[in-house]
């Protein structure tokens, strides 16, 4: 006697569901070796740069020694500092993405 379930198909799950959709309307790309190198060569340079800003603006806060209102402008220079350097390493990482 055969199991009824192991012939009807399983449901699928939300998730499957949408990566079906979402390879329909946007496929993923395929990257070249070249590419994927200098992806990760941006990723290690951009975290460099964050460390770095992060490393210096810290400095200061701890210089700032108690002065809530220029330690609050320091965190928000960071903050600011982190998002602009991550939509940079976005901006050329799709540079990169489109070269064939």
């Amino acid at each position: 006697m055969t199991n009824p379930r192991a012939i009807e198909p399983r449901m699928k799950t939300a998730y499957e569901l949408a990566m079906e959709r979402l390879n329909k309307t946007a496929p993923a790309v395929k990257l070249s070796d070249a590419q994927k190198k200098e992806l990760a060569e941006l990723d290690s340079k951009y975290a460099a740069k964050i460390a770095e800003r992060e490393i210096a603006l810290n400095g200061e806060i701890a210089k700032a020694g108690g002065d809530f209102r220029a330690e609050e402008l320091l965190r928000d220079q960071l903050a600011t500092d982190r998002k602009k350097l991550q939509a940079e390493l976005e901006e050329k990482k799709e540079q990169v993405r489109a070269k064939k």
